[in-house]
């Protein structure tokens, strides 16, 4: 028996791709809320069944996890987008909001991408180009454990904020209303093209902090790619 908090929403349908730590505890989260949540990993739905069985979740194949959803959130890490399966948001609910959680990790994890490094494409620019989807960027510089241990109610002094960039207003709002409801209060960062303000190595990345102060790292942030994430 999963008992629901009562948030006042309508539950919404949900993708999510990727089920690491972002992806999982947003999944618990998710779910607590009353949102029918669809999980999908890259090894397969029984991969997923011990997630699937404590959260109350569905396990599916990433190939499946947009179906009908009205939120989808890509949380996988950035060398692995391009293999994501073609036509990946086809059967999603429309208007669908996209979330990319994704940060590149030239030297710890993802190899050189030429297009970020080389045309200084953003990050979500350059996984959105592959989806072929608008995205809005959010959690990419959240620690996972705090989206499970430090939801806070509205007007809290204890509030984290979040960085939440993308052009599309609608998906945006969706996106910020969804995380307000999972505890925590937003700022919008601005457009795609003004996300690396919240890529790794800015001031607001990995920041625990209000409303104020993610408003001035965003402000602080500097062009200029960080020597420990360039490729």
């Amino acid at each position: 028996m999963h008992v629901h908090e009562s948030s006042g929403r309508s539950a919404m349908k949900i993708g999510i791709i990727g089920a690491g730590n972002i992806g999982g505890n947003l999944t618990r989260r998710l779910t607590a809320l009353g949102h029918d949540v669809s999980v999908a990993n890259s090894r397969g739905p029984e991969t997923l069944r011990e997630l699937a069985e404590e959260t109350g979740a569905t396990a599916v194949r990433a190939v499946d996890a947009a179906k009908g959803a009205q939120v989808v959130v890509v949380t996988v890490p950035l060398k692995a987008v391009p293999g994501l399966p073609a036509g990946l948001l086809d059967g999603a609910a429309d208007p669908v909001a996209v979330i990319d959680t994704g940060n590149y990790y030239p030297q710890q994890r993802d190899g050189r991408i030429a297009a970020i490094e080389d045309e200084g494409l953003t990050e979500s620019r350059w996984t959105e180009q592959h989806l072929g989807h608008p995205v809005i960027k959010a959690f990419n510089g959240t620690y996972a454990q705090d989206i499970l241990d430090r939801p806070r109610p509205a007007g809290d002094p204890e509030r984290m904020a979040l960085p939440v960039a993308g052009d599309d207003e609608t998906a945006k709002k969706t996106v910020r209303d969804l995380i307000d409801e999972l505890g925590f209060d937003t700022v919008d960062a601005g457009t795609v093209a003004d996300s690396w303000r919240q890529q790794p190595g800015t001031p607001v990345y990995g920041l625990r902090a209000g409303v104020d102060a993610v408003r001035k790292a965003l402000a602080e942030a500097s062009p200029e790619r960080p020597a420990d994430f360039r490729g």
